[in-house]
């Protein structure tokens, strides 16, 4: 039975999760707890303790979904752009502390491996996901195989000398600074207040309310830049839109990046142009950071 699950820990700018997940994605317990993103040292223990708990259901195996850029071949983790970490083993710590393999993947790249094996991607041999959360993350699956790199799409410029990046990041105009749903806060308290979010936004848009409609297809106006560009690139039969804000905002977002995309994009690329919601919602990178454990288990990394 052990060898049938593992854990999964996919770490987020406002929240860790934290569960087990069998094979076939099915996840069964799980732990959730606050990111305390500005202590490098409390983040590390969150992880410890999550695992160390789940790791009691006889889980023979932890894959980990870290919002930051890794080291391909020694798993080290860069530098985080909404967290405080940076240069740090995170995969190897555990291997250490509990003795059990330990897979370590960046988020949304596990995110769009867990959509090309189980969700919206199953089937297709090309696919970009983007995932629209506390920032923008994205991942890529290549003629049948994930992309292991940075695959850091958050960070391609959609605006040029546009809004300065958020985090660490140094940049501006990244489509991180215009579509995550810090991006969305931030429209949110232009319209309607300082007290207003991202939350209240895509109420207020599903209700018919012009100005939230406006700043939501906006975002997807930016996305959709995005999209074009990367299908000039890598021609995706699908491009998968996920993350907490992503999946809030909705079909208004989806159909903004879309026509922006079709736009933007080259023949016949502009015809064909899909953009389409994650299924696997919130679990995607915990279902895809445990698929990353699988791997580790039966030796694929």
């Amino acid at each position: 039975m052990a060898a049938e699950t593992v854990v999964g820990v996919d770490v987020g700018g406002t929240k860790i999760l934290a569960g087990i997940v069998a094979r076939n994605g099915v996840v069964g317990r799980t732990i959730e707890v606050p990111t305390p993103a500005d202590d490098a040292a409390a983040i590390l223990s969150e992880i410890d303790k999550l695992t160390g708990e789940l790791l009691k259901d006889g889980a023979a195996a932890v894959g980990l979904g870290v919002p930051m850029n890794l080291d391909p071949v020694t798993g080290v983790a860069y530098k985080a752009t909404n967290l405080a970490l940076e240069n740090v083993d995170v995969a190897g710590r555990l291997r250490t502390r509990f003795g059990v393999p330990v897979g370590i993947e960046n988020d949304a790249n596990a995110a769009a491996l867990a959509e090309w094996r189980l969700g919206a991607g199953v089937g297709v041999r090309t696919l970009v996901l983007f995932t629209l959360g506390t920032g923008v993350g994205g991942g890529i699956v290549l003629d049948g195989r994930l992309y292991r790199g940075w695959a850091e799409l958050g960070h391609v410029v959609v605006d040029a000398d546009g809004e300065p990046c958020q985090g660490s990041c140094h940049g501006r105009g990244h489509l991180e600074s215009v579509a995550s749903g810090h991006a969305a806060d931030r429209a949110a308290r232009k319209l309607y207040g300082d007290s207003s979010d991202a939350h209240q936004l895509v109420e207020r848009a599903r209700a018919g309310d012009a100005g939230a409609v406006a700043a939501i297809t906006r975002i997807g106006h930016f996305l959709g830049i995005a999209v074009g560009s990367l299908a000039n690139i890598f021609d995706p039969e699908l491009f998968i839109v996920g993350g907490g804000f992503g999946a809030a905002a909705g079909e208004l977002l989806l159909e903004a990046a879309q026509a922006t995309g079709r736009r933007e994009a080259i023949t016949p690329a502009d015809a064909r142009l899909r953009v389409v919601p994650a299924m696997l919602g919130d679990e995607a990178s915990l279902v895809g950071a445990a698929l990353v454990g699988f791997e580790a288990l039966d030796g694929e990394r």
